[in-house]
């Protein structure tokens, strides 16, 4: 038997913000990252809650790729506020990092951290970790990031606030989308996927064709920010119910061993997937129509605007749709160009990547089995 449920509460509109006056909890740890807690945002939220007449402790020891250490400096934040709440503020990093101390929290203080809520504000759109069941925890030792899931570490509300993304600098708003993008593919495409799941996919990539480059292009377009703020979410809902993907499995792999931006990462790996999962043997060959993948990517052709084509012109013309979105947001496309390591350290980390791509919780709901040579390949062909 399948289930679908979203069962975290949504609040978005202009005033979004104004919920956390509204908050029916009494204490409050917020978790932001230092710049955040430095910054205007900190003063938005706080003002919000002391309205409200709720007591709160900032913990801002964020970090990007949230490792061990500093999910432990927040458990240890929380066991000493013992707060009814955690509200997330910041990117994937402090959304994730929030979850992970609740979740860890539970092992030494079972009944406050199950009694505590968490409330997710996203600062960027990109992660969709608002409405997701996962996250991403880095071993920094063994370089690796692991995938957490589990119906504890799912947000009970999220807020949307388009005021909070409209300065994201375009960088980071090119890194993000395509981190979108990469969500809604590999939702559309998994072996999981299901008419509730693709309904929400579906939307996300609709408005990723129309809003992507312009939300890049011009910070003031807040229309264009809204609505990738929207298909951020949409995109997040979606794998929170079909699963990812080989992409995310190798972004992990490569991202947790260099230190690349996750979203940058996805991007790299993108065309090289697809042409993968869809039985091509270079990005310009033909696809192998029987693979399970090509019905998803024609699909995705189409609604993306680039046709009604047959499988494989269809196919090339998604991969050429991802080059252009890469050139036009000025995207590396080889991890050569990104100058985070030498061609020497990166060829000897291969194997090792490869493996901790094939056993990543993402990969399950790849569409075609990841084998071992195939994956070291496109590991390979990304230098």
């Amino acid at each position: 038997m399948d289930s679908f449920s979203i069962r975290t509460r949504l609040f978005f509109g202009p005033d979004a913000l104004d919920r956390l006056k509204a908050l029916p909890y009494k204490r409050v740890l917020l978790v932001l990252d230092p710049f955040v807690a430095k910054g205007p945002v900190c003063g938005e939220l706080t003002s919000r809650l002391e309205a409200g007449g709720t007591a709160y402790r900032v913990f801002d020891g964020v970090v990007p790729d949230p490792p061990v250490a500093a999910v432990a400096e927040g458990v240890r934040a929380f066991l000493d506020f013992r707060p009814d709440a955690i509200v997330a503020v910041g990117g994937g990093s402090a959304i994730d990092s929030a979850k992970l101390v609740r979740e860890f929290a539970r092992k030494m203080d079972p009944a406050a951290a199950d009694a505590a809520k968490l409330v997710a504000i996203p600062t960027t759109s990109g992660t969709g970790s608002e409405l997701t069941s996962f996250a991403i925890l880095t071993d920094e030792q063994q370089k690796k990031k692991i995938s957490l899931a589990g119906d504890g570490i799912l947000p009970d509300e999220a807020i949307l606030s388009v005021p909070l993304v409209s300065s994201v600098p375009p960088p980071l708003v090119a890194d993000t989308g395509m981190d979108v993008m990469t969500h809604a593919i590999e939702a559309t495409v998994s072996e999981r996927a299901n008419d509730f799941s693709d309904a929400l996919a579906e939307k996300a990539l609709s408005l990723l064709g129309t809003y992507l480059l312009r939300s890049y292009s011009d910070p003031k377009d807040e229309e264009a920010k809204a609505k990738m703020h929207s298909a951020s979410a949409l995109a997040g809902a979606a794998f929170n119910a079909s699963g990812l993907g080989l992409n995310h499995g190798m972004a992990h792999a490569l991202g947790g061993r260099f230190h690349l931006p996750h979203g940058r990462t996805c991007s790299l790996l993108l065309p090289h997937v697809i042409a993968y999962n869809a039985g091509m043997e270079s990005l310009g060959g033909r696809v192998a129509p029987a693979e399970p993948a090509v019905k998803g990517y024609r699909k995705i052709a189409r609604i993306l605007g680039l046709g009604n084509a047959d499988a494989t012109s269809a196919v090339r013309g998604l991969i050429a749709c991802i080059r252009f979105l890469q050139s036009e947001m000025k995207l590396p496309t080889r991890v050569s160009q990104t100058g985070k390591t030498t061609e020497g350290e990166y060829m000897a980390a291969i194997d090792a990547m490869t493996e901790a791509a094939i056993a990543d919780f993402c990969t399950q709901g790849t569409p075609r089995p990841p084998m071992r040579e195939a994956v070291a390949k496109i590991y390979r062909e990304l230098w």
